[in-house]
C-alpha cells in the first residue's frame, strides 16, 4: 500500500484561513497516477507552466475552471481519499507551550497518525507513506518518521514493512496530486470561491467523511 499525504493551512494565524487540513490518498498503481498527472499538466495547462517541475494548487495564473477540470481529472484516476481537519481556534491547550506557542511538531504528528490509522488493518505486507517535506517545530525529520511507524506497526500483520518518508514534491507527481486534494478540501471548509464544486468533484473518491479534530 502506498499512501501520499500533504496539508493545507497553518496552525498559527495566516491570512484569513481558519482551518488546517491534512489530506491523503492511496491508489493501486502509483506509477500510473504519476504519469497521468504529469501528462495532464503538460497538455492542459498554460504553455509557460507545462514543464515546471511542480504545479501547486496555490500557483498563480490558474483560473477556477482549470482548477475544477484538474480535480475532475484527479477523481477519474480512482484515488481513494481520507482526510481530517481542525478549526485553528479549537487547538487544545495541551498542545501549547508555557509561552502559548503551539507545539506544532507533536500536534502535526498526532493528526497524521490518526488519519493514517484509518487505512488499517489491511493485508499488504508493505505500507509506504510519502509526506511532503515540512518544518516540524521541536521534532526532527527522523523522529517524526519513527513516531508514525510506531503508530501504524501495531495495526499491521506480522512481517509488514512500514516505511515513512518525507520527499521532495517536485520529483513526485503523486505528491502534487495530494497537494491539489488538500487545497481543494481546504477551500471547501473555508467556504471559499468554488469550494462546493471542488468538494463535489472529489466526493465519490472519499472513503469516509472528513474527520474533525478537537470539535467543540
Amino acid at each position: 500500500m502506498y499512501i501520499f499525504l500533504d496539508e493545507s493551512g497553518n496552525f498559527t494565524k495566516h491570512n484569513h484561513e481558519q482551518y488546517f487540513v491534512v489530506a491523503t490518498f492511496t491508489v493501486g498503481e502509483q506509477r500510473r497516477t504519476d504519469k497521468a498527472m504529469r501528462s495532464w499538466f503538460r497538455s492542459k495547462f498554460p504553455r509557460r507552466m507545462r514543464f515546471q517541475s511542480e504545479i501547486k494548487w496555490s500557483a498563480a495564473g490558474i483560473d477556477e475552471a482549470l482548477r475544477l477540470r484538474t480535480l475532475k481529472h484527479i477523481a477519474r484516476l480512482d484515488v481513494r481519499v481520507r482526510y481530517g481537519y481542525l478549526l485553528r481556534k479549537n487547538i487544545p491547550a495541551t498542545y501549547r507551550t508555557k509561552k502559548q506557542k503551539i507545539d506544532s511538531g507533536v500536534l502535526y504528528t498526532n493528526i497524521v497518525g490518526d488519519i493514517l490509522e484509518q487505512y488499517l488493518p489491511q493485508d499488504d505486507l508493505l505500507v509506504h507513506v510519502f509526506c511532503d517535506r515540512r518544518s516540524l517545530k521541536g521534532m526532527k525529520k527522523g523522529e517524526f518518521e519513527e513516531a508514525i511507524i510506531a503508530r501504524l506497526a501495531p495495526h499491521c500483520a506480522p512481517g509488514t514493512l512500514v516505511q515513512v518518508e518525507m520527499v521532495d514534491s517536485t520529483a513526485n507527481a503523486n505528491m502534487q496530486i495530494v497537494d491539489w486534494i488538500a487545497g481543494a478540501l481546504a477551500r471547501y471548509h473555508e467556504a471559499g470561491p468554488s469550494g462546493d464544486e471542488y468538494y463535489k468533484a472529489l466526493k465519490n473518491n472519499l472513503l469516509a467523511e472528513g474527520q474533525e479534530f478537537f470539535a467543540v
